[in-house]
């Protein structure tokens, strides 16, 4: 939705609260692996694909905190694992 066009004689007061959306915060935590900083990520929903996304880092060698609506990842102090191959 782009916009909302109100008519009437009344001007609008108040305020409105936009939740996060997981289309967006998955690619953005997918993102954080091409920093060595700390990233901070606000707004995020609190679903179990975000959860499960957070594990994934883990494996890759995040340290996850996430504690919706925020969740924060930074480059752990280890390695990620290499994949195996067959020898």
């Amino acid at each position: 939705m782009d916009s909302i066009r109100i008519r009437g004689g009344k001007r609008l007061v108040g305020t409105i609260h936009v939740s996060g959306a997981k289309n967006a915060a998955l690619p953005i935590l997918c993102a954080t692996l091409l920093s060595d900083g700390e990233s901070l990520l606000r707004n995020v929903p609190a679903l179990r694909d975000i959860d499960t996304t957070a594990a994934l880092l883990r494996f890759l060698g995040r340290d996850v905190r996430s504690a919706p609506p925020e969740v924060r990842v930074k480059a752990a102090a280890t390695c990620a694992p290499r994949p195996r191959t067959s020898s």
